[in-house]
C-alpha cells in the first residue's frame, strides 16, 4: 500500500503584506505625486484664507472651474497616448460654442438636439485633424497648428463683432450650468462621468490598449497588425467631440459666446496631460492623471494670488510644473530602458 502525500498549497499573503504591497504600489503611481502636491496646495493656501475652501464660493470653484478643461484634458491624453497632439481644441471649442448659440438663436431647436449637433460638429472637426495625421503622414503638431487656426479664422469670419447674450440661451440649459447637486456642481458631475468612462476605455478596452501600443511603438504596431489608422481616426474624433461638449458646457455656465470664446485653452489641455503624468512622447499616461493635472493647474491659478505672488510668476510656475513634468518623465523612461537592458544581458 503506497501513500501519496500532496504538495503543501502556498501560504496565502498575510493581509498586513497585502496592504504593504498595495500601499507600495499606490505610492509607485505618477499620479499619486499630483494628488499629493494638489493637496498639498489647498492645505497651505487654505491655511493663508480659509475662504479659499470654507466658503460657498470657495467650494465652487474648487470643482467649477477645472470641469471644462478635464473634458479637454481627457481627449487630449488619448491623442497623447498616441503619439500625437490636437492643437486646435481651443477654436474647436469656441467654434462649436457659437453654432450653439446661433442654433438657439436661429432656430429654436430643443437642448438635447443642439448638444448632439455641437459634439457631432466637434467629431467632425477632430476627424478632419485625424485623417490628415493618419493619412497625410505630415505630423500631428504641424497640422493641429494649422486647423488652430483655419478653425478660429471660420469662426471670426461667421462671428464677427456679434456676440450671442445669455439671453439668447434657454434658461434651462443655464439654470443647468450654473446648478449643483449634492453640493458639486452639476458641470462637474459631468466631468467625473466622462472621466469614469474614459478610465474604463483606456483600461479595459481593445481601443485603449491598442492607443497604448501605436503610442509605444508605431512601426510594431504596424507589423502586428494593428488598425492604427483606425485607431488615431477614433482618437483625434473623441477629443474633438469632448471639445464640442466643453463648448457646450461653456455655453451653459457664462451664456456670453463672443469669437475670444477658447483662445488659448488648448495650451492648459496639453499642460493638464503633461504635467499629470502623460508622456509627451505617446505610449504611457492616464485619463486620471490628466484629469488631475487640470485640477492643480486651475487651482493654482486661483491659490497664487491668495498666497500673494504676482501674476507673472503665476505663469512662471505653471511653466515650470511642465518641464518639471517633461524631465521626469524622460528620466523614467530612461530609467526603465536600462533596467530593461540590464534583465535581458542578466538572462
Amino acid at each position: 500500500m503506497t501513500t501519496t502525500l500532496d504538495a503543501p498549497a502556498p501560504a496565502a499573503p498575510q493581509p498586513r503584506h497585502r496592504a504593504a504591497s498595495r500601499l507600495t504600489w499606490l505610492l509607485k503611481q505618477r499620479e499619486t505625486g499630483i494628488a499629493v502636491a494638489f493637496i498639498l496646495l489647498l492645505v497651505v493656501t487654505t491655511a493663508v484664507n480659509p475662504n479659499f475652501l470654507f466658503s460657498t464660493d470657495g467650494w465652487r470653484d474648487l470643482t467649477l472651474t477645472p470641469a471644462i478643461l478635464v473634458c479637454l484634458a481627457i481627449g487630449q491624453a488619448m491623442v497623447i497616448v498616441t503619439r500625437n497632439v490636437d492643437l486646435s481644441v481651443g477654436s474647436t471649442l469656441g467654434l462649436t460654442a457659437y453654432l450653439a448659440g446661433r442654433l438657439f438663436l436661429d432656430t429654436g431647436l430643443p437642448v438635447i438636439l443642439v448638444v448632439l449637433i455641437a459634439v457631432a460638429a466637434g467629431a467632425v472637426l477632430g476627424l478632419v485633424n485625424g485623417v490628415l495625421v493618419a493619412f497625410a503622414k505630415v505630423p500631428a503638431l504641424v497640422i493641429t497648428l494649422g486647423t488652430l487656426y483655419v478653425y478660429r479664422g471660420i469662426m471670426l469670419e461667421w462671428a464677427g463683432s456679434d456676440r450671442i447674450n445669455a439671453s439668447d440661451i434657454p434658461p434651462g440649459l443655464l439654470d443647468f450650468g450654473t446648478g449643483s447637486f449634492l453640493f458639486i456642481p452639476n458641470l462637474a458631475w459631468i466631468s467625473f462621468a466622462l472621466l469614469a468612462v474614459a478610465i474604463y476605455l483606456m483600461r479595459s478596452t481593445r481601443v485603449g490598449r491598442e492607443f497604448y501600443a501605436i503610442g509605444s511603438d508605431p512601426d510594431a504596431a504596424t507589423l502586428y497588425g494593428l488598425r492604427d489608422k483606425r485607431r488615431v481616426l477614433q482618437a483625434f474624433a473623441t477629443s474633438g467631440a469632448l471639445a464640442g461638449l466643453a463648448g457646450i458646457l461653456y455655453v451653459s455656465r457664462y451664456g456670453t459666446i463672443s469669437s475670444g470664446v477658447g483662445l488659448g485653452i488648448e495650451l492648459e489641455a496639453v499642460g493638464a496631460a503633461v504635467v499629470g503624468g502623460v508622456a509627451i512622447f505617446g505610449g504611457s499616461g492616464t485619463v486620471l492623471g490628466a484629469a488631475l493635472g487640470a485640477y492643480l493647474l486651475t487651482t493654482i491659478n486661483r491659490a497664487l494670488p491668495v498666497l500673494g505672488i504676482p501674476d507673472f510668476w503665476q505663469q512662471a510656475v505653471v511653466g515650470a510644473l511642465i518641464i518639471g513634468a517633461i524631465v521626469l518623465d524622460r528620466y523614467f523612461a530612461r530609467r526603465q530602458h536600462d533596467k530593461l537592458l540590464a534583465e535581458r544581458e542578466e538572462a
